[in-house]
């Protein structure tokens, strides 16, 4: 089921997913082509180009990608990805691939498309419906973005930082690191937990090893050691998962009972190939603590797979910081280091279990196993009450599986009537499944963190000032500052030599330098809480914004509104501000001028955890991204200002980055760096529009906006 590329043709089998009378899913297998802005589908592989598809879609500037991860069907799982009109989320197709390769080639292919396509007004809203193949003709149109797709960023970090770890020893052919000391970080060393990390080199592709490390059924047996059984919790969403593992006790030294985990585990692809999978251990109330284990804590823990060598083999990178809950007073604490050290040496079984099979492994087991336990748990989920919450999930019991392979099936034809695009059921589920949502387990950090500051017995300086004048608070200035860093919950602007941008000569050799300064100056910031999605911020009376334009003069604002959608939303607004004219840098007058699909295809953020845990900072990357292909962004403007609000809770993967993040905000300094991508002679080299430092971040130290001055 490869995908065939061209210069301008992209093909291959999906699977359509889709849903009947009843609201049940079911996928159907395609022959799609992607080839001059038009998606169409076929029954088979199409002998001629004249050949008239099934239907046909447009494919333009208002299209986004949203990548779905995992989903099962019928013992399968597909990697899902779903097409969607952003003027009408209704307009949607949802499609899935046999391996997370193909889902990547697809997505990526989309993307690019979309990005190509010109800012004719007159198709800009077209709506995105499989139509007739007649009426997918299109005319030709500006191609203002083509060399975004010509040039595309090597897998390289944009952040200057100092290495994390150091090299200790080598062991079973593996290098063996630990984390370097910091005094002002490092929960894992304050409670006496080493981080350890082993790296080792598979001779497998990286798909191949990242299947093999998601499995929890019989092939983990022929390399994994310490696994005696495993079991899938709950399905979160097609990232993220809570997973049940009991270890065997036959590695353990003498004396020590067996021990289990509880995680919650976090998986993603990047554009390189590179396999992201997280995990650390939650509480789950489904999943109590059993009489015959000792439940062990992973702090942080993962795998990154990285392709090597055109793709060939694979270098795994495997870290872990477990508290193995061992007597203090019997036990020395060089066996705790023991321990994870042995359980790290596992990356040496699945390198000589490739060796073997010369890197060529079924994942059959991985089509199964874990499938049938997804499946049990979407099942139990979709029992609702009369009053239509979701009941809570039955004990799951693992299921019997057949080790026979099944081969990818379709299902039987129905008449074309019933193969409408928009359904009345299907436009139902998806405006359903499409409400973003904070995960579970990520609420469930969140209270515990809230709970903990009410019984934390003690009241900050900052704090007894908030309760004192409640109502005393303007926008721009619910966020303090502190330049120092020394104040817990408080912003200042970090050094942009931290960051690499594009030089003047990037087009040729895709050269980086460090950034030299900013073009504008963050001067204020906001810290809200809601329980609604709160919207164009700088044009509400009273604020900073409002304030300068009333005097009338040349200060211009850039207001970044990131949105953090749950129970409660939060909203962290960023005021940039610039007093010379805008039309003194023509990339930015284009952008604030531009339509929606032009800021979308340029508006970049450089990401950086400087302090903070190695499951954070893995999560978030030090990589450059294009927000406006990734998530949705609210555009609103004024006389001195343009607002963008970025909607975290558009992705499934950015909302399994924040639910990792949450847990874990007030031990982290948050870096970034935003600016406007050049693509052109023209307008390189880059710079950069502003920088920022979150130090310590506390969500109970929100402000409501019900609080402020209105």
């Amino acid at each position: 089921m490869d995908v065939q590329k061209s210069d301008e043709i992209t093909q291959g089998w999906l699977y359509l997913i889709r849903f009947n009378r009843f609201g049940l899913q079911y996928a159907r297998r395609r022959y799609f082509v992607l080839q001059n802005q038009c998606l169409k589908s076929f029954k088979s592989v199409p002998l001629s180009d004249t050949q008239e598809p099934l239907r046909s879609a447009i494919v333009d500037s208002c299209i986004r990608v949203t990548d779905k991860g995992r989903e099962s069907f019928k013992r399968k799982v597909f990697f899902v990805f779903t097409i969607y009109n952003t003027s009408n989320h209704k307009d949607h197709l949802k499609l899935g691939a046999s391996s997370p390769e193909e889902a990547a080639r697809w997505i990526h292919s989309l993307q690019n498309v979309a990005a190509e396509t010109g800012t004719d007004s007159k198709r800009r809203w077209q709506p995105f419906r499989l139509n007739d193949s007649k009426s997918a003709k299109r005319t030709n149109s500006v191609d203002w973005t083509v060399s975004a797709t010509r040039h595309v960023d090597a897998i390289m970090p944009d952040v200057i930082a100092p290495s994390q770890w150091k090299i200790f020893g080598c062991q079973n052919g593996l290098r063996l690191f630990k984390e370097a000391k910091d005094s002002n970080n490092s929960s894992e060393s304050r409670a006496g937990q080493p981080a350890i990390m082993a790296v080792g080199v598979v001779e497998g592709t990286s798909e191949a090893v990242f299947k093999i490390l998601m499995s929890i059924g019989p092939s983990r047996y022929e390399w994994d050691f310490c696994f005696h059984g495993g079991t899938v919790v709950e399905h979160l969403d097609g990232h993220t998962d809570i997973i049940h593992m009991q270890l065997c006790r036959d590695w353990l030294p003498w004396g020590i009972k067996r021990r289990d985990l509880l995680l919650r585990r976090y998986w993603r692809r990047e554009d390189d190939g590179t396999y992201v999978i997280l995990y650390h251990s939650v509480i789950h109330s489904k999943c109590p603590p059993q009489d015959s284990y000792i439940r062990a804590y992973i702090h942080s823990g993962g795998f990154v797979v990285s392709p090597v060598n055109q793709g060939k083999e694979s270098v795994v990178k495997h870290m872990l910081s477990v508290d193995w809950k061992l007597w203090k007073s019997y036990f020395p604490k060089t066996s705790t280091r023991s321990l994870t050290i042995c359980m790290l040496g596992r990356v040496s079984a699945l390198r000589e279990l490739f060796r073997a099979r010369a890197g060529e492994l079924c994942s059959d087991d991985f089509l199964s196993r874990e499938c049938v336990s997804i499946r049990i748990n979407e099942q139990q989920q979709q029992v609702k009450p009369e009053g239509g919450q979701i009941m809570p999930m039955e004990e799951v019991k693992e299921s019997p599986v057949s080790n026979a392979s099944d081969e990818f099936f379709d299902f039987p034809d129905h008449s074309d009537d019933e193969l409408e695009w928009d359904s009345e059921s299907s436009q139902h589920c998806y405006v359903e499944n499409c409400q973003p949502k904070l995960s579970s387990a990520a609420g469930f950090v969140k209270k515990l963190h809230d709970l903990a500051v009410q019984r934390k017995g003690y009241k900050d300086l900052q704090e007894v000032l908030r309760e004192s004048n409640p109502s005393s608070y303007e926008y721009g200035s619910t966020f303090p500052k502190d330049s120092n860093c020394n104040l817990p919950c408080s912003w200042a602007s970090t050094d942009p030599s931290t960051f690499l941008i594009r030089s003047d000569s990037y087009l040729e050799d895709q050269r980086k330098y460090k950034a030299k300064g900013t073009l504008m100056q963050l001067v204020a910031a906001d810290w809200l809480k809601s329980d609604k999605r709160e919207d164009d911020l700088a044009g509400r009376f009273g604020g900073i914004v409002q304030k300068y334009a009333a005097h009338g003069g040349p200060e211009f604002f850039f207001v970044i509104n990131i949105q953090v959608p749950g129970t409660t939303t939060y909203s962290l607004a960023l005021y940039y501000m610039m007093r010379t004219p805008l039309g003194s840098c023509s990339l930015l007058e284009h952008f604030v001028k531009g339509d929606d699909s032009f800021r979308n295809s340029r508006f970049k953020l450089i990401p950086y955890i400087s302090k903070g845990s190695w499951l954070v900072k893995q999560s978030v990357g030090k990589k450059a991204c294009l927000i406006g292909q990734a998530l949705e962004i609210n555009y609103f403007h004024g006389k001195n200002y343009i607002e963008l609000g970025v909607d975290i809770g558009s992705s499934t993967v950015a909302r399994g980055v924040v639910g990792l993040v949450l847990g874990y905000l007030n031990n982290l300094v948050i870096e970034m760096a935003f600016l406007i991508q050049a693509n052109t002679h023209e307008e390189l080299p880059e710079t950069l529009l502003g920088t920022c430092r979150l130090n310590h971040m506390d969500a109970s130290k929100s402000i409501s906006v019900d609080s402020m001055n209105i």
